[in-house]
Protein backbone atom coordinates (compact mmCIF):
# COMPACT_ATOMS: atom_id res chain seq x y z
CA UNK A 1 0.00 0.00 0.00
CA UNK A 2 1.35 3.54 -0.86
CA UNK A 3 0.28 6.89 -0.42
CA UNK A 4 0.01 10.60 -2.14
CA UNK A 5 -1.51 14.06 -2.04
CA UNK A 6 -2.75 15.54 -5.09
CA UNK A 7 -3.59 19.27 -5.33
CA UNK A 8 -3.14 23.05 -4.92
CA UNK A 9 -2.06 25.31 -1.86
CA UNK A 10 -1.24 28.84 -1.00
CA UNK A 11 1.18 29.16 -3.56
CA UNK A 12 -1.12 28.50 -6.31
CA UNK A 13 -3.13 31.45 -7.74
CA UNK A 14 -6.22 32.69 -6.15
CA UNK A 15 -8.51 32.08 -9.81
CA UNK A 16 -7.73 28.50 -9.35
CA UNK A 17 -7.90 27.93 -5.55
CA UNK A 18 -11.84 29.45 -5.85
CA UNK A 19 -12.34 26.98 -8.54
CA UNK A 20 -11.82 23.83 -6.43
CA UNK A 21 -12.62 24.73 -2.79
CA UNK A 22 -14.74 22.16 -1.97
CA UNK A 23 -17.96 22.47 0.07
CA UNK A 24 -19.29 19.93 2.65
CA UNK A 25 -21.22 18.52 0.00
CA UNK A 26 -18.79 18.52 -2.76
CA UNK A 27 -16.49 16.14 -0.55
CA UNK A 28 -19.03 13.55 -0.05
CA UNK A 29 -19.47 13.48 -3.86
CA UNK A 30 -15.67 13.81 -4.17
CA UNK A 31 -14.86 10.98 -1.68
CA UNK A 32 -17.46 8.64 -3.31
CA UNK A 33 -15.92 9.28 -6.62
CA UNK A 34 -12.61 8.34 -5.65
CA UNK A 35 -13.57 5.32 -3.87
CA UNK A 36 -15.65 4.23 -6.53
CA UNK A 37 -12.26 3.86 -8.67
CA UNK A 38 -9.59 2.03 -7.81
CA UNK A 39 -8.37 4.06 -4.80
CA UNK A 40 -8.93 2.10 -1.37
CA UNK A 41 -8.74 5.44 0.86
CA UNK A 42 -9.20 9.05 0.24
CA UNK A 43 -9.28 12.11 2.45
CA UNK A 44 -10.23 15.42 1.19
CA UNK A 45 -8.20 18.81 2.92
CA UNK A 46 -10.22 22.10 2.16
CA UNK A 47 -9.21 25.41 3.19
CA UNK A 48 -9.29 28.78 2.17
CA UNK A 49 -5.70 28.41 0.86
CA UNK A 50 -5.53 24.33 -0.05
CA UNK A 51 -7.48 22.21 -1.98
CA UNK A 52 -5.74 18.88 -1.54
CA UNK A 53 -6.52 15.01 -1.84
CA UNK A 54 -4.62 12.16 0.12
CA UNK A 55 -5.02 8.78 -1.22
CA UNK A 56 -3.62 5.25 -0.46
CA UNK A 57 -3.58 2.22 -2.72
CA UNK A 58 -2.03 -0.46 -4.26
CA UNK A 59 -1.73 0.69 -7.87
CA UNK A 60 -0.73 4.09 -6.67
CA UNK A 61 0.51 5.69 -10.00
CA UNK A 62 -3.10 5.10 -11.84
CA UNK A 63 -5.27 6.28 -8.66
CA UNK A 64 -3.16 9.82 -9.12
CA UNK A 65 -4.18 9.91 -12.76
CA UNK A 66 -7.73 9.37 -11.56
CA UNK A 67 -7.81 12.07 -9.16
CA UNK A 68 -6.07 14.50 -11.63
CA UNK A 69 -9.13 13.48 -14.28
CA UNK A 70 -11.62 13.90 -11.04
CA UNK A 71 -10.27 17.34 -10.59
CA UNK A 72 -10.88 18.10 -13.95
CA UNK A 73 -14.13 16.56 -14.91
CA UNK A 74 -15.46 17.79 -11.27
CA UNK A 75 -14.41 21.37 -11.17
CA UNK A 76 -14.38 21.51 -15.55
CA UNK A 77 -10.53 22.57 -15.38
CA UNK A 78 -8.98 20.64 -18.49
CA UNK A 79 -5.27 22.09 -18.06
CA UNK A 80 -5.28 21.74 -13.97
CA UNK A 81 -1.59 19.32 -14.59
CA UNK A 82 -0.47 22.96 -14.90
CA UNK A 83 -1.51 23.80 -11.11
CA UNK A 84 -1.55 20.95 -9.04
CA UNK A 85 1.30 19.13 -7.35
CA UNK A 86 2.04 15.50 -6.84
CA UNK A 87 3.70 13.92 -4.04
CA UNK A 88 4.44 10.38 -3.23
CA UNK A 89 5.73 8.10 -1.05
CA UNK A 90 7.62 9.72 1.66
CA UNK A 91 6.92 12.74 -0.03
CA UNK A 92 3.43 12.80 0.62
CA UNK A 93 3.95 11.63 4.44
CA UNK A 94 6.24 14.22 5.17
CA UNK A 95 3.56 16.93 3.27
CA UNK A 96 0.61 16.27 5.67
CA UNK A 97 2.87 16.26 8.69
CA UNK A 98 4.34 19.73 7.67
CA UNK A 99 1.04 21.17 7.04
CA UNK A 100 -0.95 19.95 10.16
CA UNK A 101 2.58 21.53 11.98
CA UNK A 102 1.96 24.59 9.97
CA UNK A 103 5.31 24.18 8.36
CA UNK A 104 3.59 24.74 4.90
CA UNK A 105 1.23 27.87 5.27
CA UNK A 106 1.48 31.36 3.80
CA UNK A 107 1.60 32.30 7.35
CA UNK A 108 4.83 30.21 9.26
CA UNK A 109 3.43 28.31 12.38
CA UNK A 110 -0.35 29.18 12.33
CA UNK A 111 -1.79 26.67 14.02
CA UNK A 112 -5.65 26.88 12.80
CA UNK A 113 -4.64 24.29 10.20
CA UNK A 114 -4.51 21.63 13.33
CA UNK A 115 -8.22 21.24 13.54
CA UNK A 116 -8.72 21.13 9.79
CA UNK A 117 -7.14 18.65 9.50
CA UNK A 118 -8.33 16.95 12.61
CA UNK A 119 -12.13 18.00 10.84
CA UNK A 120 -10.91 16.57 7.30
CA UNK A 121 -10.02 13.12 8.83
CA UNK A 122 -12.92 12.71 11.20
CA UNK A 123 -15.08 13.65 7.85
CA UNK A 124 -13.39 11.14 5.81
CA UNK A 125 -14.05 8.52 8.36
CA UNK A 126 -17.80 8.92 8.93
CA UNK A 127 -17.67 8.04 4.90
CA UNK A 128 -15.56 5.39 4.84
CA UNK A 129 -12.87 7.03 2.77
CA UNK A 130 -10.89 7.09 5.28
CA UNK A 131 -9.30 3.35 6.81
CA UNK A 132 -6.18 1.94 7.96
CA UNK A 133 -3.14 3.54 6.23
CA UNK A 134 -4.71 7.25 6.59
CA UNK A 135 -6.51 7.18 10.01
CA UNK A 136 -2.85 6.30 11.04
CA UNK A 137 -0.95 8.94 8.82
CA UNK A 138 -2.96 11.79 10.05
CA UNK A 139 -3.37 10.69 13.60
CA UNK A 140 0.80 10.47 13.72
CA UNK A 141 0.85 13.54 12.07
CA UNK A 142 -1.95 15.54 14.24
CA UNK A 143 -0.17 14.19 17.13
CA UNK A 144 3.04 15.69 16.05
CA UNK A 145 1.67 19.23 15.47
CA UNK A 146 0.40 18.92 19.15
CA UNK A 147 3.73 18.10 20.05
CA UNK A 148 5.12 21.07 18.30
CA UNK A 149 2.66 23.31 18.87
CA UNK A 150 3.55 22.48 23.31
CA UNK A 151 6.82 22.30 22.80
CA UNK A 152 7.56 25.59 20.33
CA UNK A 153 4.83 27.82 21.02
CA UNK A 154 5.36 28.99 17.73
CA UNK A 155 2.50 30.52 16.38
CA UNK A 156 2.36 32.81 19.86
CA UNK A 157 4.88 34.54 18.17
CA UNK A 158 2.70 37.35 16.67
CA UNK A 159 3.38 38.81 13.20
CA UNK A 160 0.84 40.83 12.36
CA UNK A 161 1.67 44.91 13.04
CA UNK A 162 -1.69 45.61 15.24
CA UNK A 163 -1.26 42.10 17.62
CA UNK A 164 2.00 42.98 18.13
CA UNK A 165 1.17 46.60 19.02
CA UNK A 166 -1.33 45.20 21.53
CA UNK A 167 1.35 43.03 23.15
CA UNK A 168 3.28 45.99 23.28
CA UNK A 169 0.96 47.92 25.09
CA UNK A 170 0.07 44.81 27.24
CA UNK A 171 3.86 44.81 28.25
CA UNK A 172 4.58 48.59 29.19
CA UNK A 173 1.13 48.82 30.82
CA UNK A 174 1.48 45.45 32.64
CA UNK A 175 -2.21 44.56 32.17
CA UNK A 176 -5.02 46.37 29.97
CA UNK A 177 -7.68 45.31 31.84
CA UNK A 178 -9.83 47.84 33.16
CA UNK A 179 -7.90 50.64 31.40
CA UNK A 180 -9.50 53.23 28.23
CA UNK A 181 -8.39 53.56 24.37
CA UNK A 182 -9.82 55.36 21.85
CA UNK A 183 -9.45 53.87 18.45
CA UNK A 184 -9.47 55.85 15.04
CA UNK A 185 -10.78 54.43 11.98
CA UNK A 186 -12.60 51.89 10.76
CA UNK A 187 -10.74 49.95 8.55
CA UNK A 188 -9.43 46.59 8.39
CA UNK A 189 -6.53 47.24 10.85
CA UNK A 190 -8.92 49.16 13.06
CA UNK A 191 -11.35 46.41 13.61
CA UNK A 192 -8.74 44.05 13.96
CA UNK A 193 -7.02 46.20 16.83
CA UNK A 194 -10.66 46.49 18.56
CA UNK A 195 -11.11 42.74 18.53
CA UNK A 196 -7.77 42.29 19.95
CA UNK A 197 -8.28 45.27 22.64
CA UNK A 198 -12.09 43.86 23.30
CA UNK A 199 -10.10 40.47 24.64
CA UNK A 200 -8.39 42.39 27.27
CA UNK A 201 -11.73 43.06 28.99
CA UNK A 202 -11.20 47.22 28.92
CA UNK A 203 -13.59 49.50 30.68
CA UNK A 204 -14.10 51.97 27.87
CA UNK A 205 -13.53 52.29 24.29
CA UNK A 206 -14.26 54.99 22.15
CA UNK A 207 -14.26 54.82 18.54
CA UNK A 208 -14.43 57.77 16.04
CA UNK A 209 -14.10 58.04 12.22
CA UNK A 210 -15.07 60.40 9.03
CA UNK A 211 -18.18 58.32 8.61
CA UNK A 212 -20.46 56.70 11.18
CA UNK A 213 -21.24 53.89 8.84
CA UNK A 214 -18.75 51.13 9.26
CA UNK A 215 -18.87 52.36 13.48
CA UNK A 216 -22.65 51.24 13.89
CA UNK A 217 -21.53 47.17 12.44
CA UNK A 218 -18.65 47.30 14.73
CA UNK A 219 -20.51 48.78 17.56
CA UNK A 220 -22.96 45.80 17.40
CA UNK A 221 -20.18 43.26 17.53
CA UNK A 222 -18.65 44.61 20.57
CA UNK A 223 -19.87 45.35 23.93
CA UNK A 224 -18.19 48.65 26.27
CA UNK A 225 -17.58 50.63 23.22
CA UNK A 226 -18.78 54.30 22.32
CA UNK A 227 -19.19 55.88 18.97
CA UNK A 228 -17.64 59.62 19.35
CA UNK A 229 -17.42 62.06 16.97
CA UNK A 230 -14.77 63.03 14.54
CA UNK A 231 -14.84 66.57 15.26
CA UNK A 232 -14.44 65.80 19.32
CA UNK A 233 -11.13 62.97 18.87
CA UNK A 234 -9.03 65.11 20.83
CA UNK A 235 -11.63 65.43 24.08
CA UNK A 236 -11.19 62.26 25.10
CA UNK A 237 -7.34 62.30 25.03
CA UNK A 238 -6.77 62.97 28.81
CA UNK A 239 -9.26 60.32 29.82
CA UNK A 240 -7.85 57.25 28.03
CA UNK A 241 -4.42 55.70 27.62
CA UNK A 242 -4.86 54.22 24.64
CA UNK A 243 -5.01 55.54 20.84
CA UNK A 244 -4.86 53.29 17.59
CA UNK A 245 -4.68 55.18 14.65
CA UNK A 246 -5.44 53.73 11.31
CA UNK A 247 -7.11 56.13 8.96
CA UNK A 248 -6.38 56.52 5.20
CA UNK A 249 -6.24 60.60 5.86
CA UNK A 250 -3.48 61.90 3.51
CA UNK A 251 -2.92 64.49 6.10
CA UNK A 252 -2.15 64.46 10.00
CA UNK A 253 -5.15 64.47 12.56
CA UNK A 254 -3.27 64.28 15.69
CA UNK A 255 -1.04 67.40 15.76
CA UNK A 256 1.21 68.40 18.85
CA UNK A 257 -0.27 72.30 19.36
CA UNK A 258 -3.61 70.60 19.63
CA UNK A 259 -2.87 67.83 21.75
CA UNK A 260 -4.36 68.52 25.53
CA UNK A 261 -2.41 68.75 28.83
CA UNK A 262 -1.56 64.97 29.44
CA UNK A 263 -1.70 63.81 33.06
CA UNK A 264 -1.31 60.04 32.61
CA UNK A 265 1.00 58.12 30.46
CA UNK A 266 -0.45 57.99 27.20
CA UNK A 267 0.68 55.16 24.69
CA UNK A 268 -0.20 56.04 21.09
CA UNK A 269 0.07 53.41 17.86
CA UNK A 270 -0.20 54.87 14.87
CA UNK A 271 -0.98 52.19 11.86
CA UNK A 272 -1.92 54.18 9.24
CA UNK A 273 0.51 55.26 6.43
CA UNK A 274 0.97 58.32 5.60
CA UNK A 275 1.41 58.48 9.20
CA UNK A 276 -1.84 60.30 11.38
CA UNK A 277 0.36 61.33 14.37
CA UNK A 278 2.51 64.43 13.61
CA UNK A 279 5.78 63.14 14.68
CA UNK A 280 6.46 66.16 17.45
CA UNK A 281 3.54 64.32 19.62
CA UNK A 282 6.12 61.86 20.30
CA UNK A 283 8.13 64.28 22.25
CA UNK A 284 4.98 65.46 24.71
CA UNK A 285 6.04 64.70 28.42
CA UNK A 286 4.29 61.29 29.50
CA UNK A 287 3.54 60.00 25.80
CA UNK A 288 4.88 56.80 24.17
CA UNK A 289 4.68 57.36 20.10
CA UNK A 290 4.76 54.08 18.17
CA UNK A 291 4.31 53.79 14.23
CA UNK A 292 4.37 51.14 11.95
CA UNK A 293 8.49 51.41 11.45
CA UNK A 294 8.60 50.59 14.94
CA UNK A 295 6.22 47.60 14.88
CA UNK A 296 7.87 46.13 11.64
CA UNK A 297 10.94 45.61 13.43
CA UNK A 298 9.42 43.52 15.60
CA UNK A 299 7.10 41.67 12.94
CA UNK A 300 10.71 40.57 11.12
CA UNK A 301 12.21 39.98 15.06
CA UNK A 302 9.23 37.67 15.39
CA UNK A 303 9.28 36.17 11.91
CA UNK A 304 13.17 35.39 12.15
CA UNK A 305 12.07 33.57 15.63
CA UNK A 306 9.54 31.43 13.86
CA UNK A 307 11.76 30.56 11.34
CA UNK A 308 14.73 29.36 13.75
CA UNK A 309 12.22 27.18 15.95
CA UNK A 310 10.86 25.88 12.58
CA UNK A 311 14.01 23.89 11.94
CA UNK A 312 13.42 22.84 15.62
CA UNK A 313 9.84 21.70 14.21
CA UNK A 314 11.29 19.87 11.09
CA UNK A 315 13.39 17.25 13.31
CA UNK A 316 10.51 16.70 15.34
CA UNK A 317 8.67 16.30 12.03
CA UNK A 318 11.73 13.89 10.77
CA UNK A 319 11.84 11.72 13.51
CA UNK A 320 7.70 10.78 13.57
CA UNK A 321 7.88 10.67 9.84
CA UNK A 322 10.50 8.12 10.46
CA UNK A 323 8.39 5.51 12.81
CA UNK A 324 5.32 6.13 10.23
CA UNK A 325 7.63 4.88 7.28
CA UNK A 326 8.85 1.90 9.64
CA UNK A 327 4.96 1.32 10.38
CA UNK A 328 4.12 1.32 7.13
CA UNK A 329 6.81 -1.03 5.94
CA UNK A 330 5.95 -3.87 7.99
CA UNK A 331 2.45 -3.77 7.56
CA UNK A 332 2.96 -4.59 4.00
CA UNK A 333 3.83 -8.13 5.43
CA UNK A 334 0.43 -8.45 6.83
CA UNK A 335 -1.63 -9.62 4.12
CA UNK A 336 1.03 -12.89 3.94
CA UNK A 337 1.27 -12.86 7.89
CA UNK A 338 -2.76 -13.21 7.50
CA UNK A 339 -2.74 -15.69 5.28
CA UNK A 340 -0.04 -18.02 7.17
CA UNK A 341 -2.02 -17.78 10.44
CA UNK A 342 -5.06 -18.65 8.21
CA UNK A 343 -3.30 -21.50 7.02
CA UNK A 344 -2.26 -22.87 10.32
CA UNK A 345 -5.85 -22.63 11.59
CA UNK A 346 -7.29 -25.12 8.61
CA UNK A 347 -4.44 -27.11 9.64
CA UNK A 348 -5.21 -27.19 13.11
CA UNK A 349 -8.87 -27.52 12.57
CA UNK A 350 -8.21 -30.55 10.02
CA UNK A 351 -5.92 -32.33 12.61
CA UNK A 352 -8.01 -31.63 15.64
CA UNK A 353 -11.29 -33.20 13.70
CA UNK A 354 -9.12 -36.30 12.50
CA UNK A 355 -7.88 -36.90 16.26
CA UNK A 356 -11.96 -36.48 17.50
CA UNK A 357 -12.72 -39.08 15.14
CA UNK A 358 -9.97 -41.72 16.46
CA UNK A 359 -10.09 -40.96 19.81
CA UNK A 360 -12.29 -40.93 22.35
CA UNK A 361 -11.81 -37.64 23.98
CA UNK A 362 -13.58 -36.14 27.38
CA UNK A 363 -14.03 -32.40 27.26
CA UNK A 364 -10.77 -32.14 29.31
CA UNK A 365 -8.47 -33.80 26.91
CA UNK A 366 -10.05 -32.04 24.10
CA UNK A 367 -8.93 -28.56 25.15
CA UNK A 368 -5.44 -30.15 26.12
CA UNK A 369 -5.09 -31.31 22.79
CA UNK A 370 -6.71 -28.16 20.75
CA UNK A 371 -4.25 -25.94 22.86
CA UNK A 372 -1.23 -27.82 22.26
CA UNK A 373 -2.29 -27.82 18.40
CA UNK A 374 -2.35 -24.38 18.16
CA UNK A 375 0.50 -23.34 19.64
CA UNK A 376 3.05 -26.44 17.84
CA UNK A 377 1.66 -24.57 14.78
CA UNK A 378 2.39 -21.11 16.19
CA UNK A 379 5.50 -22.06 17.07
CA UNK A 380 6.29 -23.19 13.42
CA UNK A 381 5.33 -20.10 12.07
CA UNK A 382 6.58 -17.33 14.71
CA UNK A 383 9.77 -16.87 13.57
CA UNK A 384 9.84 -16.79 9.92
CA UNK A 385 6.78 -13.60 10.82
CA UNK A 386 9.28 -12.21 13.03
CA UNK A 387 12.36 -12.10 10.91
CA UNK A 388 9.48 -10.84 8.20
CA UNK A 389 8.63 -7.72 9.84
CA UNK A 390 12.38 -7.05 10.88
CA UNK A 391 13.28 -7.21 7.02
CA UNK A 392 14.70 -3.41 6.52
CA UNK A 393 15.17 -3.44 2.50
CA UNK A 394 12.00 -2.85 0.61
CA UNK A 395 13.09 -5.03 -2.37
CA UNK A 396 13.97 -7.84 -0.10
CA UNK A 397 10.90 -7.97 2.12
CA UNK A 398 8.93 -7.46 -1.49
CA UNK A 399 11.04 -10.81 -3.10
CA UNK A 400 10.33 -12.98 0.45
CA UNK A 401 6.52 -11.68 0.31
CA UNK A 402 6.56 -13.18 -3.56
CA UNK A 403 8.26 -16.27 -2.41
CA UNK A 404 6.11 -17.22 0.24
CA UNK A 405 2.57 -16.22 -1.56
CA UNK A 406 3.82 -19.01 -3.98
CA UNK A 407 5.39 -21.40 -1.97
CA UNK A 408 1.85 -21.69 0.04
CA UNK A 409 -0.24 -20.58 -3.06
CA UNK A 410 -1.76 -17.73 -1.16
Amino acid sequence: MQVAVIGVNHNTPIEIREKVAFTESKKIDGINYLLDKSIDEAIILSTCNRSEIYISGKDIEDSIKEVIEFYKEFFNILNIEDYVFVKLGKDAIDHIYMVAAGMDSAVLGEDQILGQVKDALDFSMELGGSKKILNKLFREAITAAKKIKAQLKISEIPLSTSYIGIKLLKSNLGDLKDKKALIVGAGKISSLSLKYLVEEDLSKVYITNRTHGKLKNLRADFKNVEILDYENRYSVIDDVDIIITATSAPHIIFKKNAMPNIKRQLYILDLALPRDVEEKVGEINKVHLYDLDDLKKASLNNLIKREELSKKALDIIEEDVKKFIKWLSKIRVDPVIKSLNHRCEEIQMDTFEYINRKLDLDSREKKIVDKMLKSALKRVVREPIKNLKEIKEKENMDEYIKVLNKLFDF
